[in-house]
């Protein structure tokens, strides 16, 4: 199915609504229909007309973060060495989620307001397992841990770099604590 073209105004309303949306997510203030359209100047129908629900502002902020990570995991999965792809999709993920702050409260959402949202999930999902499953194949992990493992160990590192460091430092300190648990994760270091 295609949708028409928006017209000229209001593909330019929905630009601003993400774009203030967007302001409002990074400062880590919860997302309010009407506080959006108050900060981009609008009427709220307008905002309401465009997202019916904060969910579907909050998941079209995170879109482009989600469309990195899948196009980074499948590069990842042509990588030769499947540690170093691994561990290469979870620091993408991982920075990902300790800058974008809008990625974290979408994939734990245990629904979706967008179809896009759902799917982008999905994939994501499925290359995690598909990275994992080679690292596992390779005996590059260890046995006792699963992919279903990996999702609440990234939430655990990103939630403790959101949560105890300042922003200056966020970044640095989740690649701390990755670090960390990847040394954990394999059976022996990275060559």
């Amino acid at each position: 199915m295609t949708t028409a073209p928006q017209r000229k105004d209001a593909a330019r309303n929905w630009e601003r609504i993400v774009a203030v949306a967007r302001e409002v997510v990074a400062d880590r203030t919860p997302l309010q229909l009407n506080d959006i359209a108050r900060r981009a100047g609008m009427g709220v129908g307008t905002v309401y007309r465009h997202f019916p629900t904060a969910e579907a502002l909050l998941e079209t902020v995170a879109t482009p973060s989600l469309e990195a990570l899948a196009a980074h995991g499948e590069q990842a999965l042509a990588e030769a060495n499947p540690q170093r792809a691994l561990t290469d999709f979870l620091t993408r993920t991982i920075e990902a989620q300790v800058t974008d702050a809008a990625l974290s409260p979408v994939t734990a959402a245990p629904q979706d307001a967008l179809p896009r949202t759902t799917e982008l999930k999905r994939i994501l999902r499925s290359l995690g397992e598909q990275l994992f499953a080679r690292a596992r194949a390779a005996e590059v992990v260890r046995g006792d841990l699963t992919s279903d493992d990996l999702v609440p160990l990234m939430c655990g590192v990103a939630f403790a770099a959101n949560m105890h460091t300042s922003p200056a430092t966020r970044l640095q300190t989740a690649r701390r604590y990755l670090t960390a648990l990847l040394e954990g994760l394999y059976t022996s270091p990275e060559p």
